[in-house]
């Protein structure tokens, strides 16, 4: 089921139509798991039993970790000394420790048992044998999602947080289908809080909503598939060999502004849809491609999963506390990390590495920056701004070469031919000619033009504070969705975050 079909429009009017008639909210909650279940059905009916398995492991082992957070029977005995309560209590705090240990392993052995091992396989299969056989494996779709949540559950209750005691509100959680397969990663208490409070939303609630659906559509079908084909064309089999450096550039530049646009207009339709429900889904992004360090970036881009290495990996590693040598091992490890858990291929590792280098890097100069008065009114200053803003975005679109080509002999071939590199005669008929009727130079002044009205918005938003009233919304709403039926291209290009 896509979000952009009327397929989809018709089962959310359905589930919505019997979401709010339930009159009791244990009746709302299984009509949220019903729409996720028939929903993720329609993608991949036969990993239905492996998510409702996991979701009661993890409901299971969040009990197990809440019902050990209260206090022990040694806690009520008066008559024991201090070093036998020492004792009790140790030993119940590793029962816990233990506990949790299970949890996050089961959780990242399924994540590495289908996102991993069949790779890995096949690399040494490959190396080793004559064989082409190889091992296939689908991977469910939203694994990486759904295993980040439940760890981040876990971990919440080891902290303290309380654990529910209630499975159908946990299922009804980490099944929801608006944020099931792409996020944004959701904590649980955050949706808990939220569904003790639900009410039918108000008109500028619905018109939000609407909006979001809306413009994400908009960015989704129209911007980021028109230029996605364009990619697709000159990163494709048989047309990469041919490509010269300015089109392998301007494929780069496209390329960072589709995924931006695919991934941030599944979120808009995903937050649009849980609104139209009462729930507000975090946001994920907040206009990335102007930050000016490739911190602020992280703090801009994927916000959830930012806030998920830093909470869970960064913090528990040591974050910032324990010296300048160890700050900055602990960025390369998460970055690492968030690269690995995009994908097993070695280019998915080069790209956190870059993006670790480049916090380290940043890290290390803001070390300068506080020690010398001149440099740190430097990066304040417009210039100083500028060209944080130049290194960053430099740094951010030329590593999606390494993410969009993960393959190594593919990603080398683009760093090779970045500079003076003339292409085939072929290649600009193929392309430019027969694919779009447009030149070179054309393509150029389109993504120019994108990008210009990418900076107006943010101008408006940030510096001058405009924002639509929900009239407006809600009069731009048929604009979008009718602009999408006229020009979307035929055939739509999947969501790129379906694939981690």
């Amino acid at each position: 089921m896509n979000f952009i079909s009327l397929v989809y429009c018709i089962f959310l009017l359905v589930f919505l139509g019997l979401y709010w008639s339930a009159k009791r909210q244990r009746w709302q909650y299984f009509t949220l798991i019903a729409a996720s279940l028939v929903f993720y059905a329609s993608l991949q009916i036969y990993y239905i039993p492996l998510l409702l398995a996991l979701v009661l492991i993890n409901f299971r082992l969040g009990k197990a970790l809440g019902e050990n957070t209260s206090p022990g029977k040694h806690n009520l005995d008066w008559w024991i000394s201090n070093e036998e309560w020492q004792f009790a209590q140790s030993d119940w705090n590793r029962r816990r420790l233990k506990i949790l240990c299970l949890g996050i392993c089961l959780n990242i052995l399924l994540l590495i048992g289908f996102k991993y091992i069949p790779p890995l396989f096949n690399f040494f299969h490959n190396y080793s044998s004559n064989n082409p056989n190889s091992l296939q494996i689908i991977v469910p779709l939203g694994i990486s999602f759904f295993t980040f949540e439940c760890i981040a559950y876990l971990v919440d209750v080891y902290r303290g947080a309380p654990a529910t005691a209630s499975l159908l509100k946990f299922a009804a959680y980490k099944l929801f289908f608006a944020k099931l397969l792409s996020g944004p990663i959701t904590r649980y208490h955050h949706l808990a809080t939220q569904f003790k409070t639900i009410a039918f939303p108000n008109t500028a609630m619905v018109s939000e909503a609407l909006w979001l659906i809306a413009r994400g559509a908009f960015k989704k079908a129209i911007l980021a598939d028109h230029l996605g084909r364009f990619v697709d064309l000159c990163f494709g089999t048989g047309n990469l060999e041919r490509a010269g450096s300015t089109d392998l550039w301007l494929a780069i530049f496209a390329y960072g502004l589709q995924l931006y646009l695919n991934f941030n207009g599944y979120v808009d339709i995903a937050r649009g849809s849980a609104l139209l429900f009462g729930i507000v889904l975090p946001e994920n992004f907040d206009f990335p491609y102007f930050a000016t360090s490739i911190a602020d970036f992280w703090r801009r881009w994927h916000i959830t999963l930012g806030d998920w290495l830093r909470n869970y990996i960064y913090f528990p590693l040591g974050g910032s506390r324990r010296g300048l040598i160890r700050t900055c091992t602990n960025l390369m490890i998460v970055m690492l990390i968030a690269g690995v858990w995009h994908g097993a291929a070695l280019g998915f590792v080069i790209w956190g590495g870059l993006h670790g280098l480049g916090l380290v890097i940043h890290r290390l100069v803001d070390s300068v920056s506080d020690r010398s008065e001149k440099w740190d009114n430097f990066w304040q200053h417009p210039l100083g701004i500028f060209l944080g803003w130049l290194f960053t975005q430099s740094l951010v679109f030329t590593s999606w070469i390494w993410f969009r080509l993960p393959n190594l002999q593919d990603s080398s071939l683009v760093i090779q031919r970045l500079w003076g590199h003339a292409a085939d005669i072929q290649f600009a008929q193929k392309v430019y000619v027969d694919s779009f009727a447009l030149s070179q130079s054309q393509i150029a002044i389109l993504l120019f033009a994108l990008a210009l009205a990418m900076a107006i918005i943010y101008f408006c938003h940030r510096q001058l504070k405009l924002q639509f009233n929900w009239p407006l919304k809600l009069l731009f709403v048929p604009i979008s969705l009718y602009a999408v039926w006229l020009f979307a291209p035929e055939g739509a290009l999947p969501y790129i975050y379906f694939d981690f």
